[in-house]
């Protein structure tokens, strides 16, 4: 990979359209380093878009499943091929350790192998013969899907939208974070290659694309992972024409740890700061929040920061010993930052964790040395905030039902984790509300993309991952086809 900036184009109707004005997007470990640029779409070639994808439709919405597949599968071939690039692009460009790029790509083609070898069974139509005759239910694809992804996990964020939409006879519009803009658009580049023209499109651009994405007549899905404020701008634009919506949104997710969790069990230990930390803590489904029960409570903070400090390292995403880079951009350090401060001022105790492995780097890239935030208040910002940095807030519990309480009076419900002796932890784990629960680990590592994946409350609407994720791409169609025709009931 050269360090010469690349430059990335949006694709309307299987061609590369020149912008009339790109944005840049600089390394958050060197920051005068301008990694590429993207563009900035108008409103105007959102639309030609959205047209361009609901005329293929008509055609595309008929052709075969087998067929569908083949090409996604040669898609998945040609990523897998462009890997040693691309994950060093995504590094560059987001910030995330090139080991983390790696596994996100590991990740993302996982999902779209298994929408591969299960769409078919998933979406085939169910013929029910009865004494009243015959009906068959068909899953039909719903039309054009408007997909916008976050920076936090472009590839895969991306990926769980495009797999589904398209395997099921769909057509889509997409429009990335300007935050990690180039590896995406890489790979979008690669799939749309392998489809018609038209089937799947590409834009860039700011608060007006997404408005039209999101409002315009000929979109008849939404598939939405953001923040919940802009969620709820979503639903009330898309309100107008009844879309269908998949939404998966922020979390304050916790882990729940028992009195009978092992402190001295070090890999679990090392499961839990990982959780908290992997991608500089800039995932939706990580652990923000740990509640500890008071009898462990000093022992699990010892055993923490003694694991703590062997895994984390922090410095330049290409050092091989790096495991947690730079935070994405300049504001979320400020954000992370201030509740930090917060917290501190109000008389808790911060740690900071880890070693610094690239000193000089420190102060002028986007960096924030992870830190353990103790003593703070239940409802401090610290805690009820989903904070998406490198930072956590541990806290002590005395009874069950007073953490269950904590846990469940926030808005947020996507993931949580619950540690100790596993029927122990299952049983407080029913009691929870969220849309996934984790024993014994939390986060990625707990991620199975067979099953299905969202939030519960202000985390999400639906579900991605697993048949389910699928299916939120089809619309039910019942054909009845009755044997017996005469309807006593109704006179002559």
């Amino acid at each position: 990979m050269t360090n010469e900036p690349i430059k990335v184009h949006a694709i309307i109707n299987g061609e590369q359209v020149e912008a009339g004005k790109y944005a840049p997007r600089e390394n958050p470990t060197h920051p005068n380093e301008i990694v590429g640029y993207a563009p900035v779409n108008t409103k105007e070639e959102a639309i030609r878009a959205i047209e361009a994808a609901y005329d293929v439709f008509k055609q595309w919405k008929w052709s075969e499943v087998d067929d569908r597949v083949t090409r996604m599968q040669r898609a998945i071939q040609k990523i897998k091929e462009s890997i040693p690039e691309l994950s060093k692009l995504l590094s560059k460009e987001h910030g995330k350790a090139l080991y983390d790029a790696e596994g996100e790509f590991a990740v993302s083609l996982m999902w779209m192998e298994f929408a591969c070898n299960n769409v078919k069974d998933v979406i085939k139509p169910e013929i029910k013969e009865h004494e009243n005759g015959k009906t068959i239910i068909t899953s039909d694809p719903i039309g054009v899907v408007s997909a916008i992804t976050p920076w936090n996990y472009p590839i895969s964020l991306s990926t769980i939208k495009i797999a589904p939409a398209l395997l099921t006879g769909n057509t889509m519009v997409l429009k990335p974070s300007p935050f990690a803009p180039l590896a995406v658009s890489r790979v979008i580049e690669i799939i749309a290659n392998e489809f018609p023209p038209g089937v799947l499109n590409l834009v860039h651009g700011e608060a007006d694309v997404g408005v039209e994405l999101t409002s315009n007549p000929k979109v008849a899905k939404i598939a939405f992972t953001g923040g919940t404020k802009t969620a709820k701008s979503i639903m009330k634009a898309a309100s107008e024409t009844i879309k269908k919506m998949t939404l998966e949104l922020g979390g304050n997710d916790a882990a729940i740890v028992l009195e009978d969790f092992d402190v001295n069990d070090e890999r679990a230990m090392r499961r839990m700061v990982i959780s908290n930390f992997l991608t500089a803590g800039q995932i939706c489904m990580i652990a923000k929040r740990i509640y500890v029960h008071r009898s462990i409570f000093d022992a699990f903070i010892e055993k923490y920061i003694e694991a703590a400090n062997k895994w984390i390292r922090v410095g330049d995403p290409f050092h091989p010993d790096v495991t947690v880079g730079p935070v994405n951009n300049q504001n979320q350090v400020k954000y992370v930052q201030s509740l930090v401060n917060d917290a501190k001022s109000k008389g808790a105790e911060v740690i900071k964790l880890g070693k610094i492995l690239n000193p000089e780097l420190m102060d002028n890239g986007y960096f924030l040395q992870p830190t353990l935030v103790i003593g703070a208040d239940y409802h401090d910002p610290i805690v009820v905030e989903e904070q998406f940095g490198p930072t956590v807030p541990i806290l002590p519990f005395d009874e069950e039902e007073q953490v269950i309480q904590l846990h469940n009076e926030s808005i947020y419900g996507l993931t949580s984790s619950v540690w100790g002796e596993e029927e122990h932890a299952i049983t407080v784990a029913r009691r929870i509300e969220a849309g996934t629960t984790m024993i014994n680990t939390a986060a990625i590592q707990g991620l199975d993309v067979r099953f299905p994946f969202g939030g519960v409350k202000q985390s999400g609407v639906g579900r991605e991952y697993g048949e389910e994720g699928i299916k939120s791409y089809v619309e039910t169609h019942v054909i009845n086809v009755p044997k017996n025709l005469e309807l006593p009931y109704i006179p002559e």
